[in-house]
């Protein structure tokens, strides 16, 4: 439940008209073998890590299971997960096929990828999750849709910046 903490927290940001908006990922899209070298360009998180701060890093594992956590706390709490599509307007519900093996890093934020279902059209997903590390503790801060139906919707250029497909 100690991933109910960010959704309430993601909530109240969007409520109350404030938005978390979380880093974006250099290149354009995972720089690793999941998607050929093409998406985020920062590089993969293999295994724990000790970066420039006395802390230990999250393994690559700890972050895939920190995703699936919350997305099984949202289904908890909220009955389904689910999120607003940008581009048709709809809101989706989705039920998780797989969460990427690839996790990277770029600044303070980790990343993966998801494929999930849509449960009215059996459309797969692939869904972006920005994940921050904060005193011990994981938290999703940041969700998009990625691709629908191997299509994607957006890359990224060298400055972290999205750019529409």
């Amino acid at each position: 439940m100690k991933y109910v903490k960010g959704l309430l927290l993601i909530t109240a940001l969007v409520f109350w008209g404030v938005g978390a908006q979380a880093a974006e990922h250099g290149g354009q899209e995972h720089a690793g073998q999941e998607h050929a070298g093409e998406e985020h360009g920062a590089a993969a998180v293999t295994a724990a890590e000790t970066p420039a701060a006395p802390a230990l890093e999250p393994t690559a594992d700890q972050i895939r299971q920190a995703i699936q956590e919350y997305i099984a706390d949202v289904e908890e709490v909220e009955g389904a997960f689910t999120i607003e599509d940008e581009v048709t307007g709809n809101l989706r519900t989705l039920t998780l096929e797989r969460v990427h093996e690839r996790v990277g890093k770029t600044g303070d934020l980790f990343y993966s990828c998801t494929d999930m279902k849509d449960t009215e059209t059996s459309e797969v997903l692939d869904l972006d999750f920005d994940v921050e590390s904060s005193e011990g503790e994981l938290f999703v801060i940041d969700t998009r849709i990625h691709k629908v139906s191997d299509k994607p919707r957006y890359t990224y250029d060298a400055n972290d910046n999205r750019i529409p497909l």
